[in-house]
């Protein structure tokens, strides 16, 4: 595919400076944008990722941008076709994601209104936390259609629950397929009814108490990393997540991926942001691919939806 368009990425921060730097190593678009309000920041990551075009081989530009507090600077992402936002502060040890949701919001809601002002016609990929609230917020911030605005989640939680898999049973990468759903959080649903082993189930390969412990390593996956890493949160399987999530926008691919998407219907879930399988494409989300759930995976992922729901009421006022 030729390379085209532009897509940009707010926060410079390990997540999204590592975010822009895949981004252009796919080389499918013209210019990547990373913007950051630390003054220099921005601008000497994408001198020091320029330079490593030609020993990697692409030839899509990063452009840096420090934007202020009054919104200037954000003329930089005018435009782009994609916009990823990973803008907020990152959970310390022993903070949840809700912990973030007050601070957070005033970033992201400013972030987001310069967005429709800058970039009108822009899918949006949100990273920050409490990410299914602040999925909620960008929506109502820039006031786009609901399928232009998405989460990056699902797939960050389905690949930490198909990596202890991998751990394991000792098994390739290549060979396990499994699924998280609902919310990026505590009420996260992995489902293990999803989940297979060169096409074998997994409850055929391990016992109920081992998948439950996979699971829950799963729900804490990045409360485990952060513990480890005492400073600063994950962000190089995150970014991978939400780099490929803007792959599948730009290619208009119609890969159906794990991401948390407007749900309205499915599953008997009505008006709330959640994890779910979704196709995407050009314009966002496609569609909310419906997955055969066990009924009590289904009654979890309702759960999920009522504690989600009540939450991103609350951004109304933030």
């Amino acid at each position: 595919m030729a390379r085209s368009g532009t897509v940009a990425v707010i926060g410079a921060g390990f997540y999204g400076s590592t975010t822009a730097q895949r981004l252009a190593e796919y080389d499918l678009f013209d210019t990547v944008v990373l913007t950051d309000i630390i003054e220099g920041r921005p601008e000497g990551l994408a001198l020091d990722m320029n330079q490593s075009r030609p020993v990697e081989g692409f030839e899509t530009r990063i452009v840096g941008q420090t934007t202020g507090q009054d919104g200037s600077g954000y003329e930089a992402i005018a435009g782009s076709d994609i916009v990823v936002i990973t803008a907020g502060l990152s959970r310390k040890p022993g903070m949840s994601r809700m912990d973030l949701i007050e601070v957070n919001a005033r970033i992201v809601r400013q972030v987001a209104e310069n967005v429709a002002r800058h970039a009108p016609d822009a899918v949006v990929i949100v990273v920050s936390n409490p990410l299914d609230e602040m999925t909620a917020l960008t929506q109502i911030a820039t006031g786009f259609p609901r399928h232009r605005v998405m989460g990056q989640a699902g797939m960050l939680d389905t690949a930490r629950f198909t990596s202890f898999v991998v751990e394991e049973l000792a098994v390739p990468v290549s060979s396990v397929r499994t699924l998280t759903l609902g919310s990026h959080g505590d009420t996260m649903v992995p489902v293990p009814s999803a989940c297979t082993v060169n096409g074998t189930p997994l409850t055929d390969l391990l016992p109920a108490d081992k998948i439950e412990a996979l699971v829950t390593r799963t729900r804490n996956g990045g409360a485990e990393v952060l513990a480890l890493l005492k400073t600063g949160s994950a962000y190089y399987a995150p970014s991978a997540a939400a780099a490929r999530m803007a792959r599948a926008v730009r290619e208009d691919s119609g890969a159906v991926l794990p991401v948390c998407a407007w749900v309205d219907g499915e599953y008997g879930i009505s008006g709330v942001y959640l994890g779910v399988t979704a196709e995407l494409g050009r314009q966002g989300v496609r569609r909310v691919v419906h997955t055969e759930l066990t009924d009590s995976e289904l009654a979890e992922l309702r759960k999920a939806a009522d504690a989600v729901r009540a939450k991103q009421a609350d951004v109304h006022h933030l």
